[in-house]
């Protein structure tokens, strides 16, 4: 059986541009995933399971409103709510997965596809360490929604990240239909200007139970190597003397 599912490997990339220059860079790697076939996904490759504990791991609940309902019903949702009725025909999720039990997905993407698999929407999950999640449910315009357009969104920001970036703050997204290649750039803007620009860049590879096995082998702790880079990074920021804010409440959006 041939899966729609696919893995990528490559770089998560940051650079601030003030008060302090700062940049960062880790190799990291991703699934793609059809939320149709996850189960399917499980049955076959013997090292990948669905809401149960395995060296690869996938569960609903790292996801969505933890209702209780499918992940599917919660994008259906979020994008009724959005003002989007188009009801996608295929829904693929970009995220971390949970590697030896446990993942912290930062920013998770939903890319929403209509009958001709054109992306018609993308919902980004943004998932701070104050246990805290929120989602930008943003349209895709019709001319940017194949594998060879740039898709570009906004957003005001609603959802506090990081103690070096306050709420007053707003997003531009542009990215890809993810394919051979996944690019997903992010700038943050305040009152002065372009503040962070982060980005990842990664490629294509098989999705099969010997390359999850060599990637457990090269990076057995994906998401404590995720976990610790954030505060590794958040303490260089307060050694360069970056001011930091105290946490703000979640925004409407």
């Amino acid at each position: 059986m041939s899966f729609k599912s696919r893995l990528y490997a490559g770089q998560v990339y940051h650079k601030r541009t003030r008060p302090r220059e700062h940049t960062l860079r880790y190799s990291v790697f991703t699934l793609l995933l059809d939320l149709d076939e996850i189960e399917h996904l499980a049955s076959r490759l013997w090292l990948f399971s669905h809401n149960r504990f395995n060296l690869f791991s996938f569960y609903d609940s790292d996801f969505g409103d933890q209702s209780g309902r499918s992940l599917s019903e919660f994008v259906h949702a979020r994008l009724s709510e959005a003002g989007i009725h188009e009801v996608p025909a295929r829904i693929l999720l970009s995220c971390y997965p949970r590697v030896a039990g446990f993942a912290f997905n930062p920013l998770s993407l939903f890319y929403c596809l209509d009958t001709d698999d054109r992306c018609v929407a993308v919902i980004h999950e943004v998932h701070n360490t104050f246990g805290e999640r929120h989602c930008y449910v943003l349209p895709v315009k019709p001319d940017a929604a194949t594998t060879s357009d740039w898709i570009h969104q906004r957003a005001d920001k609603a959802l506090f990240v990081s103690p070096f970036a306050q709420l007053g703050m707003h997003y531009q997204f542009r990215l890809n239909m993810p394919d051979d290649r996944q690019v997903v750039v992010i700038r943050a803007s305040d009152d002065e200007g372009l503040l962070i620009t982060a980005s990842y860049t990664a490629v294509r590879k098989p999705l099969t139970a010997a390359r999850l096995g060599r990637y457990f082998l090269t990076c057995p702790l994906l998401g404590v190597k995720v976990v610790l880079g954030i505060h590794w990074e958040a303490l260089r920021l307060w050694c360069k003397g970056v001011p930091w804010f105290r946490h703000q409440p979640k925004r409407q959006s």
